[in-house]
């Protein structure tokens, strides 16, 4: 592939992209992606990228404005270079959360930076897990929307115990963890949590009693979802409780609650970058999507499919 395609890194996620680098067999294009005294992205390409397929990675994580505006500048810069295609990486899609006209007068993120994304000159997309499927229907571009569940899957089957409950933390979660379920041959439970006048109220949903409970989410941003379900899970006598996430937002203290909570671990990917104090957490372990990320890039170069690569069998 080398000399064929090109693969920038934006400083969002620098040691992902020079991972995906190295399983594809190139070097991470040469480029400056900078800042200008006044704060303003300064983005300049130190090679031809004529005519080559470009795949720019950068999540769209905290900072996230910063990061989706470097974003943005390094598509016009590699547009203006004249790259054949603009290939978008985003591990982790930012302003995802807001996919919906749930109250009048909000605005619709998710399809803002679509949008966004499509004029600065995008020709595809190739993400994780967003926050809901039908944002695929935000774009009128290709979108490979991949599952980070598929490696947080391959690194759960190693530590099988056999007495495994996975647990929906909330209703949107549902379908992911049934599926999950299905494929361990776990079982399933969902965490029922609601507000009411003598206070929250929260109960699982299933049996748990004495079993391994494995919390499945998505993302964990303050924690206090899987600390709910921890919770709920321990009240139900659950023998052990860990948790699973595709992005590791972290933000706040959530690493201090999660360090304090009755969750035994987090695994995480590396979709989003983790931070010292995250690095530091004991409780928090990291799995790569790298390998993953390089095979979709692989396929989508050489136009074999990517939706055999997630088969669920």
């Amino acid at each position: 592939m080398r000399g064929r395609i090109v693969l920038i890194a934006g400083n969002s996620n620098r040691p992902l992209a020079l991972q995906v680098c190295s399983h594809l067999g190139i070097e991470s294009c040469e480029a400056l992606v900078g800042r200008f005294s006044d704060g303003e992205v300064r983005v300049e390409i130190g090679e031809n990228v004529r005519g080559k397929d470009a795949y720019v990675l950068q999540s769209t994580c905290p900072p996230v404005n910063e990061n989706l505006m470097e974003l943005l500048v390094i598509m016009d810069a590699l547009k203006r270079a004249s790259a054949r295609r603009i290939n978008c990486v985003v591990p982790y899609y930012g302003y995802g959360r807001q996919d919906q006209k749930d109250k009048p007068r909000v605005a619709l993120t998710a399809k803002m930076v679509a949008d966004l994304l499509v004029v600065a000159g995008a020709s595809r997309v190739i993400t994780i897990d967003l926050h809901a499927d039908q944002i695929q229907g935000f774009f009128n571009i290709p979108v490979d929307h991949l599952y980070g569940t598929e490696v947080l899957l391959s690194d759960l089957k190693e530590r099988l115990q056999g007495n495994e409950v996975i647990v929906a933390p909330d209703a949107g979660g549902v379908e992911r963890a049934r599926t999950f379920a299905e494929r361990l041959g776990a079982y399933l439970a969902i965490l029922d949590y609601r507000r009411a006048e003598a206070g929250p109220y929260a109960q699982i949903v299933g049996d748990v009693r004495g079993r391994r409970v494995v919390i499945l989410d998505d993302m964990v941003d303050t924690g206090q979802t899987l600390i709910r379900a921890a919770e709920g899970a321990v009240a139900a006598g659950a023998a052990s409780v860990e948790a699973c996430a595709v992005h590791a937002l972290l933000s706040g203290d959530a690493v201090e609650r999660i360090e304090s909570s009755a969750l035994q671990s987090l695994t995480v990917t590396d979709t989003v970058p983790r931070d010292e104090k995250a690095a530091r957490c004991e409780k928090i372990r990291t799995v790569s999507v790298a390998s993953m990320l390089a095979e979709v890039i692989r396929r989508v170069h050489y136009e074999e499919s990517v939706s055999s690569l997630f088969t669920r069998t």
